[in-house]
C-alpha cells in the first residue's frame, strides 16, 4: 500500500494550528482565563485531582488536536494499490508440431516422440508470458489449434489435448504445416516473427511444397527454427494391430535434413538436432535465448480517499467537547 497527500499545500496551516494549542493551553493556565475570582481557587485547582479536573484542563490539547486533524483532513490523505502492467514490444511465435505416426516412436524413452515434445513446449511457452504464441499441428493435413495470444494458459490446455492424427490422415506435409504457421503471423505487427518447425520425417503430403512455404515465410519476415527430432537408425514404433492387440515394431524412420537446413537458412533462423528429451529441451532453451522478449512495464496506483478516516475523529472530539462544555465542565456566564 502506499500513501500521499492530494493537496499537500494545505499543511502551511500546521504551524498556525500549533500557534493556536499553544495559545489555547496558555490561557486556561492563565488568570485571563477565569470569568471571576475565587479567594484561594488556585489552591484548591493543585489539591484537586479528580477526573473533572483532569478533563478540564485537557480540553486546549483536544481543541488544538481537532485542528490538527482538520488540516490533515484538508491535505486528503489517500492510499494506492500499485497495479502493473506489462506489454510487449516483442515476439509472436507461430508452434508447427508434427503429429504423425512417426511422432509414436519410443526412442525417447519413457515417453514417445510426441509427448516429450508436447511437455518441452510447454515449459517453454510458460516461459515467455511476455509473448504471444500460437499453435499449429500437421500431419498429411494442418490445423490451427490455437491462434496467437497471451492467454498462455488457454494455450497450454490446447497442447495438452494434441494427440496423433488419424490414420487416414496419417503423412508428414512439413510445407503445409509451415505455410499454416507462417499465415498465422501474416498480420502480425511485432518486432519479431518467428516460427517453429518441429518433425521427425520428410515431406510426403501436402499441396503447399516446403520450398515454397519457406520463401512465404521469407517475404513476411518471419524466422523459421527447424528442429529435427528423434534418434538415428532403427526406432521401436507401437502397431495397434486390431483384434491381434498391440504390437511394439522396429522401423527406419527418415528424416529430411537438408531440406530443415534449408527453410531455416532461407529465412535466417536455425535448424536443430535433438535425438534424445535433453537434446530437444537444450534447443527450446536455445531459441529461448536467441528470441528475447522486450518487454515494457506500465505502473499505475489507484488511490482511495482517506480524508473521511481523520474527519470521523474530529467530529467525535468535537462532539465531546461541546457536550463537556454543555455539561460538567461549563462555565459561569
Amino acid at each position: 500500500m502506499m500513501l500521499r497527500l492530494a493537496s499537500p499545500w494545505w499543511l502551511v496551516l500546521l504551524p498556525f494550528a500549533i500557534g493556536a494549542v499553544w495559545l489555547l493551553a496558555r490561557r486556561r493556565g492563565g488568570a485571563g482565563g477565569a470569568r471571576f475570582g475565587l479567594p484561594r481557587v488556585g489552591a484548591v485547582r493543585a489539591a484537586s485531582r479528580g477526573a473533572w479536573v483532569r478533563a478540564e484542563r485537557a480540553l486546549p490539547w483536544m481543541r488544538g488536536l481537532i485542528l490538527l486533524l482538520l488540516v490533515l483532513a484538508l491535505a486528503r490523505p489517500q492510499s494506492g494499490e500499485r497495479l502493473e502492467s506489462v506489454s510487449t514490444l516483442g515476439v509472436d511465435i507461430a508452434l508447427a508440431l508434427d503429429v504423425s505416426g512417426s511422432m509414436r516412436a519410443e526412442d525417447f524413452k519413457p515417453d514417445n516422440r510426441l509427448t516429450v515434445a508436447r511437455g518441452t513446449i510447454d515449459r517453454f511457452i510458460a516461459g515467455r508470458p511476455g509473448d504471444r504464441i500460437g499453435l499449429v499441428t500437421f500431419a498429411s493435413l494442418a490445423s490451427t489449434r490455437c491462434p496467437l495470444t497471451q492467454d498462455h494458459e488457454m494455450l497450454r490446455d490446447f497442447l495438452e489435448q494434441v494427440d496423433f492424427a488419424p490414420a487416414d490422415q496419417d503423412g508428414t506435409a512439413i510445407g503445409l504445416g509451415l505455410a499454416t504457421a507462417v499465415n498465422r503471423l501474416r498480420e502480425s505487427t511485432a518486432k519479431s516473427k518467428v516460427a517453429v518447425l518441429l518433425t521427425d520425417g520428410v515431406n510426403n503430403a501436402g499441396q503447399v511444397g516446403p520450398e515454397a512455404a519457406a520463401e512465404a515465410a521469407q517475404a513476411l519476415g518471419v524466422k523459421v527454427y527447424t528442429i529435427g527430432v528423434g534418434s538415428e537408425g532403427p526406432v521401436p514404433i507401437p502397431i495397434d494391430l486390431g483384434p491381434l492387440g498391440r504390437r511394439i515394431m522396429t522401423q527406419d524412420v527418415e528424416l529430411d535434413e537438408k531440406l530443415l537446413r534449408h527453410i531455416a537458412q532461407v529465412t535466417g533462423g536455425q535448424y536443430f538436432r535433438a535425438a534424445d528429451p535433453a537434446a530437444l529441451d537444450a534447443v527450446f532453451k536455445t531459441i529461448d535465448g536467441l528470441e528475447k522478449t522486450e518487454i515494457e512495464s506500465r505502473v499505475r496506483v489507484l488511490y482511495s480517499e482517506l480524508f473521511p478516516a481523520v474527519l470521523a475523529p474530529a467530529a467525535a472530539l468535537l462532539l465531546l467537547e461541546r457536550l463537556l462544555l454543555a455539561t460538567r465542565l461549563r462555565r459561569l456566564p
